[in-house]
């Protein structure tokens, strides 16, 4: 059985074919893309979406995908591992392509980027110094925060300048002073800054004995992603945004110099085990080959088959392409948000997906006040600290952009 047995993908490859090979333009994804979309673009009528750097909107297969995992179930009850197995390799296989791995087994899916972290947080003996950046999302943070309290690693946090963004000697620095693992996110979640020179930190991490995490959450998706050339050690993230899957579609990599078995977990589970469907136990245990290895208990399922059409959609459009339209979006709204007084921030290499205007002028909670009044006006958005952050994706329209620059001056007036 082929990994798409049983699931029709045609209609997505097919229309992106109809698309065409060249730059995306806003007719072109209107008459070929956006119907792929029509459930959730129908909800144009009550709002404008520009919150697509958190849920990212799905595609109408998605609903058919996981239709199929669970007729699966309801048909072939045990006997659906089969298919289901087969669709998790194919899962693995699609990141591999899209992250820039060199093999599918360095993917080991997880159903949060937390779990990745602590699986490799789990894999010292030893009291690990970490470094990581004060701007690491909430979860990862929030596991950072909380394994150094109880002692299991010695935790430096890296601080932003004073415009709220990160120096790429700053955390050299905190790495020459001493570190065994390095988390770091691509894209800063908050101000969507791309992490400076992050081929030069992996160097002197690598150079001092480190190992390197990388959040990509913010990056996949957004720009070109090539793990293996950047060499880091392992890195985490999901579908939930850029790649349109949803929650729990997430996954660790890791190098496959950490596949040669020097390098176990606690974080396991009978998945891990050579053949677990032979249920046998030896002692001390045996752990699967590569990646397998990584395994942990009974894999979640149905986020598999959520992932699958955004996976397909992105690795058939092209992520160059994708960052080119979002650039030029990004710019668009900058520079209708300029015309009125507006400044943002966005829209040039250095910047993710999403653009930012900073609001701490306003006192706290002044975005958290902004977005809600946008909301007021049919805009979603949302606010990190100081930071109000607008993302369109390819579905979104150029007049789409101008009403929200409306709405926001309006919401800023009011």
């Amino acid at each position: 059985m082929t990994p798409s047995a049983g699931l029709d993908s045609n209609p997505i490859e097919a229309a992106l074919v109809a698309l065409g090979n060249g730059a995306l333009t806003e007719a072109g994804v209107a008459a070929h893309v956006a119907p792929l979309f029509s459930r959730v673009l129908a909800r144009r009528a009550k709002a404008i979406d520009l919150a697509n750097h958190s849920l990212g909107r799905p595609l109408d297969a998605t609903a058919s995908d996981v239709a199929r995992a669970i007729e699966l179930w309801q048909v072939r009850l045990g006997d659906a591992w089969d298919d289901w197995l087969v669709e998790m390799d194919a899962y693995r296989e699609r990141l591999a392509r899209l992250l820039g791995a060199p093999r599918a087994d360095c993917i080991v899916p997880k159903t949060s980027a937390g779990q990745g972290l602590r699986a490799i947080l789990n894999s010292y003996d030893n009291v690990p110094r970490v470094v990581a950046t004060r701007g690491e999302f909430d979860s990862i943070d929030l596991i950072l925060r909380h394994y150094a309290q109880r002692g299991r690693i010695a935790l430096t946090l890296v601080e932003p300048r004073e415009d709220g963004l990160f120096a790429a000697e700053d955390l050299r620095q905190a790495v020459r002073r001493g570190a065994d693992l390095v988390v770091v996110s691509h894209v800063l979640f908050n101000t969507g800054q791309v992490l400076p020179d992050l081929p030069a930190l992996v160097a002197e991490a690598h150079a001092v004995g480190a190992r390197v995490l990388l959040d990509v959450y913010h990056s996949l998706g957004v720009f070109p992603v090539d793990v293996a050339a950047l060499d880091v050690d392992f890195a985490i993230g999901g579908s939930y945004k850029y790649l349109r899957g949803g929650p729990g579609g997430c996954y660790l990599y890791l190098h496959p110099r950490h596949l040669d078995g020097s390098l176990s977990t606690l974080d396991v589970g009978w998945f891990a085990k050579p053949e677990p469907f032979a249920y046998e136990r030896p002692d001390p245990p045996r752990f699967a080959s590569g990646g397998d290895a990584f395994l942990e208990s009974t894999p979640a399922i149905l986020p598999l088959y959520q992932a699958r059409a955004g996976q397909i959609f992105t690795l058939a459009v092209g992520v160059d392409r994708l960052r080119a339209y979002s650039l030029a979006q990004q710019r668009r709204l900058i520079g209708r948000l300029r015309e009125y007084g507006v400044e943002a921030a966005g829209g040039t290499e250095n910047r993710g997906a999403f653009v930012v205007v900073r609001l701490d002028d306003e006192g706290d909670g002044g975005a958290v006040r902004c977005a809600e009044r946008l909301s007021q006006r049919g805009v979603t958005s949302d606010a990190r600290g100081p930071w109000l952050r607008l993302c369109p994706d390819v579905l979104t329209t150029s007049d789409e952009l101008d009403r929200a620059t409306a709405a926001l001056v309006a919401a800023q007036r009011q």
